[in-house]
């Protein structure tokens, strides 16, 4: 009885201690013998982004008038705050990829880049509306990087960062970062094509993944992190936390013991 009694108890503390989150599993972008010299040297691997259907765009259009633009640029001051403001201001992609623009009218957008796009305002804006003489100047921006965060994350939900380029590390830190109890190690992404959404997995543990072609996010990508096994086990995610989860478990067993030998 005593001999199983103690095999019990080493079983039981293996697996809790077994169990404990380690350095391993929170840090991000270690080393894992990948890297063959001191500095790992990251391309840029962001292609240029294409506008997507529901994509938000702000334009803006100048010129030497600037009574002749104001058709152009609506006034947002008196909607909230910006995200408000250019949700109802912006101009939002269509199914059909097009964009309902002041006195040209549709302007398919769908598949072009921001610089594309400029280039093709100012073109019609100059054959329907401006001579050269009026030198117009347009710019066209995504209205913030929209995406969404959900598993163990300290913040789920739509998150906005108003960037250009927007790496998972700087998506990850603005949600809060990921819980202790969140696997860095197969972190998921969604993202969106023209003929449907695709899951693709990196390792946010590993160094390497700034090499990744999904480290940079784009616009409407849900980041899915799953949680440890660990977590399932119902252990502790420190080391004081284990300890006090096999002192507790021990004195059930030991109370347990002298229980059924007294019986």
């Amino acid at each position: 009885m005593l001999k199983q009694f103690a095999l019990l108890v080493l079983v039981v503390v293996t697996v809790v201690c077994t169990s404990c989150i380690t350095n391993k599993d929170v840090v991000y972008l270690q080393d894992k013998g990948t890297v063959l010299s001191d500095s790992l040297q990251i391309q840029a691997l962001a292609k240029p982004y294409r506008v997507q259907i529901d994509d938000v765009l702000s334009i803006d259009v100048k010129a030497l008038d600037k009574e002749l633009v104001e058709i152009f640029n609506p006034t947002t001051s008196a909607i909230g705050n910006t995200q408000q403001a250019l949700y109802f201001t912006g101009f939002t992609v269509d199914l059909h990829g097009n964009i309902e623009f002041p006195i040209l009218g549709e302007i398919n957008v769908l598949g072009f880049t921001v610089e594309e796009i400029e280039d093709k305002v100012k073109r019609e804006l100059l054959q329907q509306y401006f001579k050269e003489t009026a030198q117009i100047f347009v710019t066209v921006k995504l209205a913030g990087l929209k995406y969404t965060t959900v598993g163990e994350i300290s913040s789920s939900g739509v998150q906005v960062i108003y960037q250009e380029r927007v790496n998972i590390i700087e998506a990850v830190a603005n949600a809060g970062d990921i819980l202790q109890t969140g696997d860095r190690t197969d972190v998921l992404i969604v993202r969106q094509y023209p003929d449907g959404q695709k899951i693709h997995h990196i390792d946010l543990t590993d160094i390497t993944a700034m090499k990744s072609e999904f480290y940079y996010i784009q616009p409407n990508d849900i980041i899915m992190v799953k949680p440890l096994k660990r977590k399932a086990l119902g252990a502790g995610e420190t080391a004081s936390q284990t300890f006090t989860t096999i002192a507790s478990l021990f004195s059930v067993l030991v109370t347990t013991y002298f229980l059924v030998k007294n019986l």
